[in-house]
Formats: structure tokens, sequence, C-alpha cells
């Protein structure tokens, strides 16, 4: 690639040379050709280096009719209008700046500023949309009180949402009718939100812990209010979670959801009126699994905390990203964890972090969770500004405790309540707080790569010692070669052979105060943790409740792996224990290619764990699942896909045909037949008797068949359901069974991606050109991120031998995606074309011909900001 774009620096952030006080918005709202009027009211900024700089707007996609200062209508030889800028220089120190222009939200196939989804307006400004309504300061650190008044056609918009509180509304002529809101707290034009259009609402009310009565409200469209009761019984939990959590109350008289079909995100934190994916909101036990109601009390939780950490408190600029999206991930993980089961969650979070962001960090796009540059920043809300984030505010907790954590954050709010502020601005509330210094625990946030750990254990019988030596390293990254040490908080514990746990004694301290775990602080590239009062040789747990986001290596033998899988009281550290062991195995198996074989220490393992009464059944389902292929994939260079699947999928079989009879044991006694009830405890019970049915559906006998068929027939519950159909397609007649799923549901958007993503997702031959005919269904459209995502996007991210096809047409496949969705939504454009960031990794012949699609890619004439970052750095990986 010879072309060259400028990246945008952190260290070159120079402060707004305007700020803007206030903000009056009129919309007059029409499908093609809506008029914005704004009004700011202007300051020069004095923070700014130049004191006689110009104003210069940020506006892209629209159509200028005029502009006035101080009430003067200014001529055209006195601005300066650019593609995506409007400049205005020589403007007194104070200004009313009042402009008017138009936009088309029906042609906005961005889903970025004002768009049309269903014949309503909707908008989205995080990052940068803002830019697409008006022209302004579209930037986080410039921090305004908005009002805005909606005019719309009464017939066809008869409900008009705004930021904050609604403080007028009334008829006007030709059927038209406004609303007015005042938002009174400062905030960046990124949460900026109006919706208008025929909706249905579905509301209560919660009294905060001081006595106010707040409206809760889920709007949605006409017919869909039944599915919006856990939505909003989540929003209920989660004010409620943080008053007794953080001592936060909700600080306007309504909050509102809003579902829209069209998104490019999850949902969206604007304040007052949160915008939702409906993948997000609707739910009932006939459409929604367990998964879908825990992720609408996750993102629900999300986007309310972030009233508090990121729209009372934002950030300075978007590369402190991470200090709003990590803070408030971290804050719906402890909300999620505090409701359901902890251990399960936290298990959960580590998943789904190895399996998305460590590969992020070993790859083309690593980069610091605070990044250094970018070209878009759409491309930086990534997993490793969420997911890692949030272990990094984490490890603050680990480091000072819950107690000093929460000192820490009311400092935090204390100082910076209606600032816009960076990441160090959070680091140094926990510090001083705490009397607690951080200053190299700080390098999480400028360093990229994930840590590895390498432990060694040395017992000592006659000094009774037990010697734990700890070497901290980091991988090369691209721009940063070497690295320094981290602060590594590491959680340990040690285990007689009896499995009962010791008190932990480091050398030189007072025995009496010992715990039995204990977290131990990791500075240096090498340090050495003496414990004492050891009388037999222990078996040592590691990195308990994943204390830190590293990878770790320690010499465990397989029966020590064993041991504690049945001994270790650490939830997190058990799990571990079981999935190092079935990693080491399925590696081996890989590379010796024999038919895989369950040995007989895994099989029994996996007996007792599926006949305990003790465990957590959602506990015992997450051990029972091996590690995913996509996960081992970047355990393996010069992977064969192919190869791998046939390792991974050998030996589920073969421990199907060991478990049989537990299997189908555990299988019956938690497929009760109770009536469908969400909660934590039942979702628990159908995880294992699932995971159970995944198993016996390897066995190709006829009972097998009855029981996948019955399920499926008399299953009350999406949850059931589709987990018999995921079986049964990969069958014959397995048309047959998708047919009639989507006769039933064919009228439910969400349900028909399910629906999609089945088929994307199967291991049957044949599975791209069905993927390539479901483009064409009724209930497909290119132009919505989630039928791409649940269709295009399963494909290419997901189906490990089928997009890793040999003949290669998987990556042309992708490749003709990209482009032309390209076109259409840049974001979604480049989020697609990540599938190939590890093209590097691949056998010979894959490799080459995943770049040769890459290259093709990046000679495409106009290509977008958001697909060139994504492609340029991924070929630059193979430099």
């Amino acid at each position: 690639m010879t072309e060259q774009r400028t990246a945008i620096q952190r260290l070159d952030y120079t402060p707004p040379a305007f700020l803007i006080d206030r903000v009056d918005l009129t919309f007059e709202l029409e499908e093609t050709h809506t008029r914005v009027l704004s009004r700011l009211v202007l300051k020069r900024n004095p923070a700014h280096p130049t004191a006689d700089a110009p104003l210069v707007l940020n506006g892209e996609e629209l159509s200028l009719e005029s502009i006035k200062v101080d009430g003067r209508q200014l001529t055209p030889g006195e601005y300066e209008l650019g593609d995506v800028t409007l400049t205005i220089p020589n403007l007194p120190a104070e200004a009313i700046l009042e402009i008017a222009n138009t936009i088309n939200p029906l042609s906005n196939t961005t889903l970025s500023g004002l768009y049309v989804s269903s014949g309503n307006f909707f908008t989205q400004c995080e990052a940068e949309g803002f830019r697409r309504i008006t022209y302004y300061l579209d930037r986080p650190d410039v921090m305004a009180k908005f009002t805005t008044t909606i005019v719309a056609d009464k017939t066809r918009y008869p409900v008009l949402l705004g930021n904050g509180n609604r403080v007028g509304q009334g008829n006007l002529d030709k059927n038209r009718h406004w609303v007015k809101w005042v938002d009174p707290f400062k905030k960046p034009s990124y949460l900026f939100a109006l919706v208008a259009g025929k909706l249905v609402v579905l509301a209560d009310r919660h009294t905060t812990a001081s006595g106010k009565t707040v409206n809760v409200e889920v709007w949605v469209e006409p017919g869909e209010q039944d599915k919006c009761h856990h939505a909003l019984a989540s929003a209920k939990a989660a004010m409620k979670w943080d008053e007794e959590r953080f001592g936060l109350e909700y600080d306007l008289d309504t909050y509102m959801i809003v579902a829209v079909s069209d998104f490019n995100m999850g949902a969206m934190e604007n304040k007052g009126l949160n915008i939702f994916n409906t993948k997000y909101v609707l739910a009932k036990p006939e459409t929604a699994t367990d998964v879908d109601f825990d992720g609408i009390e996750a993102v629900v939780g999300h986007e309310y905390f972030h009233n508090w950490t990121g729209n009372r408190v934002t950030c300075r600029d978007w590369f402190q990203l991470s200090l709003k999206e990590g803070l408030t991930v971290f804050r719906d993980q402890e909300f999620s964890s505090d409701i359901g089961s902890r251990a399960v969650q936290r298990i959960s979070n580590v998943r789904v972090l190895r399996e998305r962001q460590f590969p992020e960090d070993a790859g083309p796009q690593a980069h610091p969770i605070r990044p250094d540059s970018y070209l878009e920043i759409n491309n930086f809300y990534t997993a490793t500004v969420y997911e890692k984030g949030s272990e990094v505010v984490r490890m603050y907790q680990t480091l000072l405790g819950r107690e000093g954590f929460r000192k820490g954050m009311d400092l935090y709010f204390k100082r910076h309540d209606g600032q816009a502020v960076t990441c160090d601005d959070f680091a140094n509330a926990m510090q001083d707080a705490n009397q607690f210094d951080l200053t190299q625990f700080k390098r999480w946030y400028s360093q990229a790569g994930t840590p590895q750990l390498t432990v060694e254990g040395v017992f000592d019988q006659a000094a009774q010692t037990f010697a734990l030596t700890v070497r901290q390293s980091a991988p090369a990254t691209p721009g940063q070669p070497e690295k320094l040490p981290y602060h590594i908080p590491f959680a340990v514990g040690l285990l007689d052979q009896n499995g009962s746990e010791l008190k932990l004694t480091l050398q030189g301290e007072d025995a009496a105060e010992a715990a039995t775990s204990r977290v131990l602080h990791v500075r240096e590239a090498e340090q050495t943790f003496v414990f004492t009062g050891i009388s037999s040789k222990p078996v040592p747990s590691l990195l308990r409740d994943f204390s830190a986001p590293v990878k770790l290596d320690y010499p465990y033998t397989d029966d020590e792996l064993v041991f504690l899988i049945a001994h270790d009281t650490d939830p997190f550290a058990r799990w571990e224990a079981g999935n190092t062991y079935l990693v080491r195995l399925l590696l081996q198996l890989y590379r010796a290619g024999d038919t895989p074989k369950a040995p007989e220490q895994l099989v029994a393992a996996f007996a007792r764990l599926l006949t305990q009464d003790r465990l957590d059944p959602a506990l015992v389902a997450l051990m029972l699942e091996l590690p995913s292929e996509n996960y081992l994939f970047e355990a393996i260079n010069d992977v064969d896909p192919a190869r791998l699947h046939a390792v991974h999928h050998g030996l589920t079989q073969s421990l199907a045909r060991e478990l049989r009879s537990q299997l189908f044991a555990a299988y019956q006694k938690q497929h009760t037949g109770v009536p469908y009830r969400y909660s934590a405890e039942e979702a628990g019970r159908r995880s294992l008797q699932n995971v159970c049915l995944s198993y016996l559906a390897e066995l190709d006998e006829p009972m097998m068949a009855e029981l996948l068929s019955n399920q499926y027939r008399r299953a009350d519950n999406m949850t059931d359901r589709l987990a018999a159909l995921k079986a049964l397609i990969q069958r014959d007649g397995a048309e047959t069974w998708l047919d009639d799923f989507a006769t039933m549901w064919q009228d439910d958007a969400l349900v028909m991606d399910k629906w999609f993503a089945l088929q994307a997702l199967s291991d049957r031959p044949g599975t791209l050109s069905r993927v390539q005919k479901l483009m064409e269904h009724p209930a497909f459209a290119i132009t919505n991120p989630n039928k791409v995502r649940s269709l295009i996007g399963a494909f290419c991210h997901s189906n490990l031998v089928a997009f890793h096809a040999a003949d290669g047409y998987g990556y042309a496949f992708a490749a003709d995606r990209v482009l032309q969705l390209d076109k259409l939504n840049p974001q979604i454009a480049a989020r697609m074309a990540a599938c190939f960031n590890r093209w590097t990794r691949l056998e010979p012949g894959r490799r080459a011909l995943m770049k040769a699609e890459l290259e093709r890619i990046a000679r495409e004439p106009g290509l977008s900001s958001d697909t060139f970052e994504i492609v340029s750095k991924a070929l630059q990986a193979g430099q």
C-alpha cells in the first residue's frame, strides 16, 4: 500500500479555540429535507495558545443556508466553507452564532447523525456524528447546556423525545406540533439525542434513596410492549444498585430507553435518552434466550451507569475513551455479578477477553487502552478499550480493596463533576484518595500487548518454605518493540495434598496475620516470593479470580491440574485448571495428528463434575465446555483450521461416547419440564442441560435424534428450542427443521437473526453457498447492521472451518462484502474487515489467499478511512 493518510496524535492535543456555554436547537423534521437551526453562545477559550484563532466548526453532508453573528447576516466572503469544516475568522471574544442548514436523514445509510429507521427519526452522535446534523465544535471537551425544540407532523410523528426534561409542547398550523426539551447539565455534542415517530411506551417509577421519584420509560414500536418488561426491570435494578454500591442517584425527572432496529452499536448513553439496538431491549421467553436476557440486563446497566461515568464526567478527547468505557464495563460486570452468580460472571468475562481481546493484543491492530494515534476514531471502539480497560479498572479494586476503590471514585466525582478529563485524572483520584503510589501501574494505559507471567515453584522441605519466582515479559507490538515492567496484582493460594488451603506468610511477616489467599505485587522483571511454614509440597493456585489480564505459564503436571479441578476453592482458578488441561490436550492432539481419544483422566474428571450436586450448574456447564477453536487458533503458528476443527470435533465425540450415561442422567436431571422462568439459578440449570445435549447430539443414535426432536417441539422457551435446533441442523433433514423454525418466526426480526447465525456457523459442507443464498432472503437487508452481523459476521468471524476453506472462496466472499458495505456504512465495513487480522498465523497456502484479498480491498478507489485503517495495519503486519 502506497497511500498515506494523516493520523491524529494524542500528544498533539490542543484545547479548543472557543467554548460554547449554551446551544439552542430547532429541528423541522422531514425525511428528505430536515431543517436545523442552531444558536450557539460562544466565548474564546483563554487556554488556547493562539489569541485570535478562527472558529473552525465541523460539518459533513450538510447544506448551509445562512450564518449570523450577533444578529448580522454574514456574506460568503466572511467565512470559508470546506468539505468537512466551516471556518469563521475575526470573531469577538464573546458572540452569538446562528446557523441554518438542511440534511437528508432518509439517505443516511451510515446510521451516524440523524437518520430514518422504519419511518421514525433517530440519532447516533458518538463519536463524531453530531457534525452530520449541524456545524459544531464536535469534540468531547466542548461541553454546553442544550435546549432542543422539535417540530414535526403530528400524525406521522406523534412522539418527540430529546435530552433532559420536557418543559413545553403545543400545536402549530398544517397539523404540526412541537416539544421543547431542556438538559440542565452541560454535555458534549456526542451525547445529544433526538427521537421522533410512532412509538409506544412501557413505564414505571423509581424512588431514589433520597426520596425523589423518577419516571422510567421504555419506548418501542407498536406491538413490542410485551417484550419490554425485562429491560424496564433491569433499568430499575441498575438505578438501585448504583445508589447502594456507589452512592450515585439519577439526576433528571425521566430516564428513557428507546429501541431501534437499525443501529451500529449495542446502545448509546445519551443524557436521559438512551437509544438501544432492539437486540438489547426486546425479550420474552418465546423469542429470547437466557443469553439474551443476560445481555439486556448488562447493557441496560452499562448505559445507565454511564450517566455518571461518561456523562457527568466525560473524556477530554477520544484517546481517553477507556476512561468512560473501561470504567463502565467494570461497573456493569460488578452489577451482573451482584445480582447473579459472581463466579460464572467472572469466568464468562475472562473468556470474552481471551477470545476477543487477546488476539487483538497479539495482532496488527494492537494498541494500549489509551491509544497514541488513530486515523478513524470509530475503529477504537475495541475489545482493548472496553474489556481490557475494565480489567485495568478491576486491578485498582484488587490493589486498593473495595473500600479504597469507593474512596477513589468519590474523590473522582468530587473533583471532576461537570468536566471533560483524562485517564490520568482518574488514576490520580485513586492514588490520592488512598495514598497509594500508582506511578508504575499507569503503564497499563500506555503499553500494548498481553504481559506474560512465567512462574516457577520450589519447595524446600528442610526450611519448610515454598518459593514462587515470577518473571514478567511483554511482547513487541506495532510501534512498541520494548516494554517496561508492569505493576501486576498476582493473587495466589496454596493447597496441601489433602486439598486444604494453607495460610500464607511471606518471609519476614507475622504469621498471625496470614490469610489463605493473598495478592502479590509483581513490579520487577523477576521477583521471588518465599512463603514460610509450609510442611509439605503444595499445589499452587495462581492468578485467582483472574487478578490481572495476563498470560500465565506454570509447569503444572496433568495430575496437579486434575487435583485443582477437584479441590480449588477459587471458582475461576478451578475452571482455569480444567481449561489449561484441555488446551494442552487439544494442542497435543493437533500436533500428533491422531484420531482424538479422551484420556481416562479427563473422562473421570468430567464424570465427577456431572455427578456432583454441590456445584453451581452454570459453573459445571462452563467447565464441561471445550476451549473454542478461535481461542486455540491463537496458540498455533502456521495453523491449518480444518485440522484444528477435526481435532476439536473428534475430542467432543470421544467425550460423548465415553460419558454417554452420565451426560444423559445429568440432562434428565436438569431438564425438569417446569414452566420457563428467567433467573440466574434457572438459567444455570438450562445451561448445564443444553451443554449435555450438545454432547449427546454427537452420538449417531435414533434415541438421540428423538431427544433433540422432543426438546425442539416441546420447548416453551427460545433457549431450549434453539439449543435443539443447533444440533438438529447438523443432521440429515436440516432443511426441514430450518423451514419449520422460519415459518414459525418469520415476522420477528431478532429471532430471524438467530436463524441466520445458526446457518452461518454450521460446519456442514456448502455453508458458504447457503450464506450467499440467504443474502437474498426477504428477512435479510445489507443496510441493517444486525443482519450483517448475524449472517456475514458470524460466517467470517466465527466459522473457522468454512471461512478458512482451502479454496479461498470464503476470503473472496468477505472481501466482496467489505467493499459493498464500505459504500453504505464504513463503520460496519471496518468491523467486517477485521476478519482478515489473523492472516499471518495461517499456513502458507491460506495465508497467500487471504493476503491477496486484503490487497484487493486496499486497491479500491475511495476506500473509507474506517476500512483503510484496518486493512493497512493488517497488511503491515506481514512486512
